[in-house]
């Protein structure tokens, strides 16, 4: 049996207070009894004051918050800041317990599970032979950007690894009294070097810093938990058909990455960058191929004397440079060294760095990954044919699919660009061969007849040692190295560009005629790269299925689109559409976009891919992904997904490589049940559609009207938040804004919810749903709350809304957002805004709970209720200090060290509040 829930998170309790003793202890020893003092006075005051909520004492803990000197400030920052680091270990390595217990115990199969996905697929009808379809033609990929939420460095995380190791150590193995000792002492160590390592990076970071710091999660990962992922899932598939079945599933699951490709708004990622990151992301792969294939070739030492080996296996031991005499009778070491040999002479091709272990004597590269995998299925199948089938299993196995999943390429890199740039170099392309002087000013009609004519075209428009401008000239040049890429590598390598702010047909076809410049796209409608439209804004979603609608009647695209399989990808921007019109009207827009486009493909025969934005918090689209894609419409996953992985979401699903397994088969099995099951879901009723409408429009004036209709609101957002301090942070290549304005249409979506974050508001994520919902009730007074009841019981998407919504408004601290609030020193301006925002609230959690039909926030979600419980006394303290430092700061007393203050905040509430942009 399950223990109680008490007694199940006794572990979580025993390693918080462990971590907890001896992150003091290292405190108490390296600053003094001084600060360990107040670091615990402010503790239980925290708490006290979270546990009865008592004025007078949220009065104590201010004022001695208040009190602290800027070098004291900071090393109580550092303190509550590795605290939530430390807790977020604890938490990682309880699910990883929790998942353990219930396979020891032989438990149901738990929802988001592979085998309760195949179960639930079976109980609605479908064969084994139906989900093996499935895979077959399935593709799903979570695909990892560099946008810049992310405030750990990476030798923090080094360290919080070990101790992630210590403690799982300590609970796996049954240690002796003086080893349990000497285990806590490395721990202790480890939480020491973690003290006296920076928490902040120094200096900015470059787009390879970035891609450094994205290749950690293969190595933590990716290579050794795909394979196992795939293992899982035959062995699943099998003992469904028979415990001997050896059905094959295909390699459906792709790592893809935006990191050396984005364009948008990162003038530092060019076609050197492009180039510099194959390069980097080639060296990784191949040589933990080099890594494996030296590991078999110490495992098999099997003899001629004792076993047979097949013709071909004989043939590949004989072309080997290994000319040993100690090794002629064992051909799989033999043969392992020219499989050896030639990955080794791949690598160095391909203008690598050296080899990481020498080859033996010399090699032809291998041309592709396929001939690779055709000499490691050689080994395979002569140890499988005399009686070996054992060792055939295990390290070669995961080779093999390593090899057929990560290629000599590692990840597919996606290149994105916004189309006004696009728009600009078409622009100069024509004007160049006096095709358009002003191209851009032509009707969309005309660029569309433009466009076509000039796909077709075999003639080049691109003139030789013409000097065009720095922007075109570098567009072109990324677009050349791409090229190339994909001829030494393949076209899985760079596979996708991306259109962002798509908002005509023409946007599309501009990107299409560059590629057929460099060769790309040729003139007879060959494409070697998918086009995929971005819709961002609200209006971009409203006319999305129209583009779409137009694209595919143009006959040039579409022979572009069938070269590629007859399926287009399209991306739906979450962040943009949620800054543009808050989240109810974002979630809904979005919904409707899916519906409407779902509509388009079927209309022209087209297979449908959807690339979903979506960021950490629930203001950029975040949220359990799970229940994301199970609360899409029908037909919106037709067995093929994407989703990007961004920020701090990336660290806490991937850094972890149980969890991030676990993450992995939560993909693929919700995708598996969101393409079958759907197809015999009802459609949502008539009335559920015509109440969203409702809800959308009323939260959407509500929202607008805040943000974008409020005199005074961008003075309120700038001086009440930590938006200008955020850009100090070392997070990130890209700048927080588009163009050089306060502006909040220029600033990006991630610096826009990041900073509601931090003052504990989370506005993006739940702002104008009360006073929609109070609309709609005034007007259906009878009935209105029993129908919004009825969607969240029985609608996902609802379900899913209100859900998330839930997790953000628990994260909502009114009184500490005030202290923020107080920053602004228009008084009459900060009651104004404050109070909206306050009222809004306030009817937000009234109608939300009448909806949920709960008492309390998070009634249904103990585990996060529980999350909260250990964090805040540490959360909170930090808001407040953090509050203290803006004012310092901000008063012409700008020194370094209230910055660093300032900064450490920052660092430990996002740790705190995990998803925080």
């Amino acid at each position: 049996m399950d223990p109680s829930s008490s007694d199940k998170d006794t572990p979580l309790v025993e390693n918080i207070r462990l971590l907890g003793r001896l992150l003091g202890n290292t405190i108490k020893e390296q600053e003094g009894d001084d600060v360990f003092n107040t670091v615990e006075l402010i503790r239980q005051t925290s708490i006290e004051y979270l546990r009865y909520e008592k004025p007078e004492t949220r009065k104590e803990l201010e004022a001695l918050l208040e009190s602290l000197s800027p070098e004291l400030a900071v090393q109580i920052l550092r303190a509550y800041s590795y605290f939530s680091h430390l807790a977020n270990i604890a938490e990682d390595q309880h699910h990883v317990r929790r998942i353990r217990y219930h396979e020891i115990a032989r438990s149901p199969a738990r929802f988001s599970s592979t085998e309760k996905a195949i179960e639930r697929v079976e109980e609605a009808g479908y064969e084994i032979d139906d989900i093996v379809k499935f895979y077959d033609k399935a593709l799903i990929a979570p695909v990892m950007t560099a946008h810049p939420t992310e405030v750990r460095r990476k030798s923090t995380m080094t360290q919080e690894m070990r101790i992630a190791d210590l403690l799982h150590e300590l609970e796996r193995v049954d240690f002796t009294p003086s080893e349990i000792e000497e285990k806590e002492n490395e721990l202790e160590r480890k939480i020491l070097t973690l003290w006296q390592t920076n928490l902040l990076r120094q200096s900015k970071m470059s787009v390879i810093d970035e891609l450094k710091n994205g290749l950690t999660y293969f190595d933590y990962t990716f290579l050794q938990q795909l394979p196992r992922f795939y293992r899982k899932l035959e062995a699943s598939i099998n003992r469904k058909i028979d415990e001997a079945a050896d059905v094959s599933i295909p390699s459906f699951l792709r790592i893809g990455s935006w990191i050396g490709g984005d364009r948008d708004g990162n003038p530092f990622v060019t076609a050197e960058v492009l180039d510099e990151t194959f390069k980097r992301q080639s060296s990784l792969i191949l040589n933990h191929y080099l890594e494996q294939l030296n590991e078999l070739g110490r495992e098999l030492s099997l003899s001629t004397r004792l076993v047979t080996a097949s013709d071909a296996l004989n043939r590949l031991s004989e072309n080997s440079p290994d000319t040993s005499p100690h090794r002629l009778e064992e051909p799989y070491r033999r043969a392992l060294v020219g499989l050896y040999a030639r990955v080794s002479a791949t690598l160095q091709f391909m203008d690598n760095e050296e080899a990481a272990i020498r080859p033996l004597g010399d090699a032809n590269p291998y041309e592709n990954p396929k001939e690779l995998l055709a000499d490691l299925k050689v080994i395979e199948d002569s140890l499988k044919s005399n009686n070996s089938e054992t060792l055939a299993q295990g390290r070669l196995e995961e080779l093999c699919r390593s090899v057929d999943c990560f290629g000599f390429h590692l990840a597919c890199v996606d290149m994105r660009q916004n189309s006004a740039v696009h728009g600009a170099t078409v622009e100069e392309l024509f004007k160049a061969v006096d095709l358009a002087d002003h191209y851009e000013d032509l009707p969309e009609k005309d660029k569309i007849k433009l466009l076509s004519q000039e796909l077709s075209s075999s003639r080049p428009i691109i003139r030789q040692n013409w000097k065009y401008s720095e922007q075109t000239t570098s567009e072109l040049q990324i677009f050349e190295t791409a090229h190339k890429i994909q001829q030494t590598q393949n076209f899985e390598a760079l596979c996708t560009a991306i259109i962002s702010n798509t908002q005509s047909v023409s946007d599309v076809l501009e990107l299409a005629l560059i590629l057929k410049e460099k060769g790309i796209v040729t003139p007879d409608g060959e494409s070697r790269m998918n086009i995929v439209p971005l819709f961002e804004t609200i209006e971009d979603l409203q006319n999305c299925s129209g583009i779409m609608d137009q694209l595919f009647a143009t006959p040039e695209y579409m022979r572009l689109v069938k070269s590629l399989g007859n399926i287009q990808e399209v991306m739906l921007g979450y962040s943009d559409s949620n800054k543009d019109g808050g989240y109810i009207t974002s979630g809904w827009e979005l919904y409707k976009a899916e519906v409407s486009l779902i509509e388009v493909f079927r209309k022209h025969g087209v297979g449908i891919r959807l690339f979903h934005g979506r960021g950490g918090t629930v203001g950029r689209g975040g949220g359990p992904s799970y229940e994301a894609i199970l609360a899409q419409p029908s037909g919106a996953v037709d067995g093929q997904i994407r989703v990007t992985e961004q920020g701090e979401i990336i660290s806490s699903k991937y850094t972890n490589p149980d969890l991030g397994l676990r993450n992995l088969e939560i993909l693929a099995s919700a995708t598996l049940e969101a393409t079958l099951l759907s197809k015999n879901e009802p459609e949502p009723e008539d009335s559920w559609l015509d109440t969203m409408d409702c809800l959308s429009g009323k939260a959407f004036e509500t929202y607008r009207g805040l943000v974008y209709g409020t005199e005074g609101f961008i003075d309120y957002f700038w001086s009440s938040t930590v938006i200008n301090e955020i850009a100090t942070l070392n997070i990130g290549s890209r700048p927080a804004s588009r163009k050089k304005t306060r502006k909040i249409e220029d600033l990006r979506a991630i610096p826009w919810v990041f900073s509601w974050a931090q003052c504990r508001l989370m506005l993006p994520g739940w702002y104008g749903f009360g006073s929609a919902v109070d609309a709609f009730i005034e007007e259906n007074p009878d009935n209105g709350l029993q129908l919004l009841q009825e969607m969240y019981q029985n609608w996902p998407f609802f379900e899913s809304q209100l859900s998330n919504m839930d997790m953000v408004l628990s994260k909502t601290n009114l009184a500490i957002a005030s202290r923020y609030a107080a920053l602004v020193e228009d008084i009459e301006l900060r009651e104004k805004i404050f109070g909206t925002i306050v009222e809004e609230h306030k009817k937000t959690v009234k109608a939300l709970l009448a909806i949920m039909q709960q008492t309390t926030l998070l009634a249904g979600n103990p585990m996060l209720t529980r999350s909260i419980h250990n964090r805040f006394p540490y959360i909170d303290p930090l808001n407040h200090i953090q509050v203290q430092l803006l004012k310092r700061y901000r008063a012409d007393q700008k020194d370094a060290k209230t910055l660093t203050g300032i900064q450490l905040s920052i660092n430990g509430i996002a740790a705190g509040l995990r998803n925080s942009g």
